[in-house]
């Protein structure tokens, strides 16, 4: 079900409401259309913050540069709140072309996670990264599961790979010494993160999955 809403004092009562019990870290401004989320699920919020984990050990504390778990991400630095998305995980390498504004970055990051969830809008925001010059995009998918990751070639997030708990191929990263890939099955379905020096390796998945 959608819902519009045309009562201007609704709608400012509404997204202030939120804001007060802290609701809204998933919502976004698209072109100044105010889009609400619903609260993630348990397995979505465990592999973002997982991978929030993976990013801080092989990027922050390499020093190769900043990772966020959830960030606004706007195209502008004025008028910012009025068109801005948030990615469950985010990268920003030294010498980022981004710049950050204290409250949201101005700019794409360097490599961004999407995981997605009952009709939300995930491959709807590729044109906005493409905007923002987001140098990769990792989308996460669950029914079924997939990795399918995006790089940026002549303007455009363009599909170099997907990995499926049937066709395992390791994706590897361009812009982070990473490669990714799922494995298991659709019982414990896991991702597989791999450090490009051959030293590292993590296994990101939701603990205590319900059945399907």
């Amino acid at each position: 079900m959608t819902a519009v809403i045309l009562d201007r004092r609704l709608e400012r009562a509404m997204i202030a409401r939120r804001r007060r019990l802290g609701i809204d870290g998933r919502d976004e401004v698209w072109n100044g259309v105010y889009v609400m989320a619903p609260e993630a699920d348990v397995e979505h919020q465990e592999f973002a913050f997982d991978l929030a984990v993976v990013f801080a050990e092989a990027i922050k504390r390499a020093g190769l540069g900043r990772c966020t778990h959830g960030v606004n991400i706007s195209d502008r630095k004025r008028g910012w709140m009025k068109n801005y998305r948030v990615p469950d995980a985010a990268v920003f390498l030294n010498g980022t072309t981004a710049q950050m504004c204290g409250e949201f970055w101005c700019g794409g990051p360097d490599f961004a996670v999407e995981i997605v969830s009952p009709r939300d809008r995930t491959r709807k925001k590729l044109p906005f990264y493409e905007k923002v010059k987001t140098r990769e995009l990792l989308i996460v998918d669950r029914r079924p599961w997939k990795l399918t990751l995006f790089r940026l070639i002549d303007g455009k997030l363009v599909d170099v790979g997907q990995s499926t708990l049937d066709d395992s191929r390791l994706l590897k990263s361009q812009v982070v010494p990473l490669s990714f890939r799922l494995v298991g099955d659709p019982s414990q379905p896991a991702m597989e993160v791999v450090h490009q020096n051959g030293q590292q390796q993590w296994l990101v998945k939701p603990i205590g999955r319900p059945a399907e």
